[in-house]
C-alpha cells in the first residue's frame, strides 16, 4: 500500500481531533468533505462569520471563534499564556476570537489534538499564533518546517518515494546550530510520520570537498556537530544532491558513505533551495507535497502551502492526526 493511501488508516487509529482553522476557503472545505467521506477523521471547521453556511453535505462541527461560547474562557486562557493581566478581557477576546489563535488555544485547553491553517495565512501568521497558543516543545530553540514529498519512484522500482526536505518554510539562513535543530527535528518526526529510519544528506554544490566555499564549510561544520549530538543517526555530507538520491551516482562520488545514494532526509543549507527545490519537485516531477510540518512546537500544528489543493490539505490532517499520537 502507498505512503498516502497508508496515511488515513494510520489517523484513524491515532483517533484524535483535529481542527481546520479556514473554514471559509472552499479548498479546505472540499478536504473537509473528503476527509469525512473516506471516514478516516472526523475534523471541525472554523470559520470567521457565524453566517457563514456549512458545506453541502457536512456532518460535522463548524464553530465560529467570535460567537463560541467558549470564547471567554479561551481569552482568559489567553491572558494567563501571555502573561498579561493587565490585557482587559476585552482585548484577550479580540484576540482570541482570531480562527488561527482559537484552534491553538483550543489544543492548548486539551479540546482539540492538532490543527491546521495556512491555505489562506502566510506561514508566519501560523507560526506566530501557534506559539501564542501552545508554544514550543521542551528544549526547542527554533521552529522549523519540512515538506514530506512523495514522489514517483527512482529508488525502489516497486513503489513511491517518501523524502523529507527541511527546512522548506521556516528558517532563511539557518547557522550551524540551527541546521543541526533542523536535522535532529526532521530525524525524529521521519521515524514518526513516515515510520523508517532517517539517513540524512547534508546537501551542498560540493560532494566530500569537490569545492570550497562557506556554504559548503557551513554544511561540513552543521554534520560534524550532527554527528556529535545524534551518534546513532545515519548522516554524511556535504553531499551534491545527485550524490544523495542516486545509487550510481553516490558510488562514484563517495563510495564509503553510509548514506549517499540512499538518502531520505535532505538537509538544505538556506529557505530559498529547500523552498524552490520543493515546488520543483512538485510541479515538473508530479510528486505530492505534505506541509510544511512544523516540528519544534508543543502540539501539532501543521502550515499548508498557499497553493495546497483539497488532497494536499486532507494529507496534512492525516499528518496533524498522527502526529498527535494513539
Amino acid at each position: 500500500m502507498g505512503f498516502l493511501l497508508e496515511l488515513g488508516g494510520r489517523a484513524a487509529a491515532a483517533g484524535r481531533r483535529v481542527v481546520l482553522a479556514e473554514g471559509d476557503d472552499d479548498r479546505v472545505r472540499q478536504a473537509a468533505l473528503r476527509l469525512q467521506k473516506d471516514g478516516y477523521l472526523d475534523p471541525t471547521l472554523l470559520v470567521a462569520d457565524a453566517s457563514t453556511d456549512a458545506p453541502a453535505g457536512w456532518k460535522g462541527a463548524v464553530r465560529c471563534p467570535a460567537d463560541d461560547p467558549e470564547l471567554d474562557r479561551y481569552a482568559e486562557l489567553y491572558r494567563q499564556l501571555k502573561d498579561s493581566r493587565d490585557m482587559s478581557l476585552e482585548k484577550a477576546r479580540e484576540r482570541a476570537a482570531d480562527p488561527l489563535i482559537f484552534s491553538a488555544l483550543m489544543l492548548q485547553a486539551g479540546d482539540a489534538d492538532g490543527a491546521v491553517a495556512g491555505a489562506v495565512h502566510s506561514t508566519a501568521d501560523v507560526i506566530r499564533a501557534a506559539l501564542h497558543g501552545i508554544g514550543t516543545a521542551p528544549a526547542t530553540r527554533t521552529v522549523t518546517g519540512a515538506f514530506y514529498m512523495v514522489a514517483p519512484h527512482f529508488i525502489d522500482q516497486l513503489s513511491t518515494e517518501v523524502l523529507t526536505f527541511a527546512d522548506a518554510g521556516v528558517v532563511p539562513d539557518p547557522d550551524v546550530a540551527q541546521l543541526v535543530e533542523i536535522a535532529g527535528q526532521a530525524a525524529e518526526m521521519r521515524r514518526v510520520i513516515v515510520g523508517d529510519e532517517p539517513r540524512l544528506a547534508f546537501l551542498s554544490y560540493s560532494t566530500l570537498g569537490s569545492a570550497e566555499g562557506p556554504s559548503v564549510e557551513k554544511m561540513r561544520r552543521a554534520l560534524d556537530a550532527f554527528r556529535d549530538a545524534h551518534p546513532g543517526v545515519a548522516a554524511d555530507g556535504e553531499l551534491q544532491v545527485d550524490a544523495a538520491l542516486v545509487e550510481s551516482v553516490g558510488r562514484r562520488k563517495a563510495p564509503d558513505s553510509p548514506v549517499a545514494g540512499r538518502a531520505n532526509v535532505l538537509i538544505f543549507p538556506d529557505l530559498a533551495s529547500g523552498n524552490i527545490a520543493y515546488k520543483l519537485v512538485e510541479r515538473l516531477a508530479g510528486a505530492t507535497a505534505i506541509g510544511p510540518i512544523l516540528h519544534g512546537l508543543a502540539r501539532p500544528f501543521n502550515d499548508l502551502s498557499r497553493g495546497a489543493d483539497p488532497a494536499a490539505i486532507e494529507a496534512v490532517a492525516y499528518v496533524t492526526a498522527i502526529m498527535a499520537g494513539p
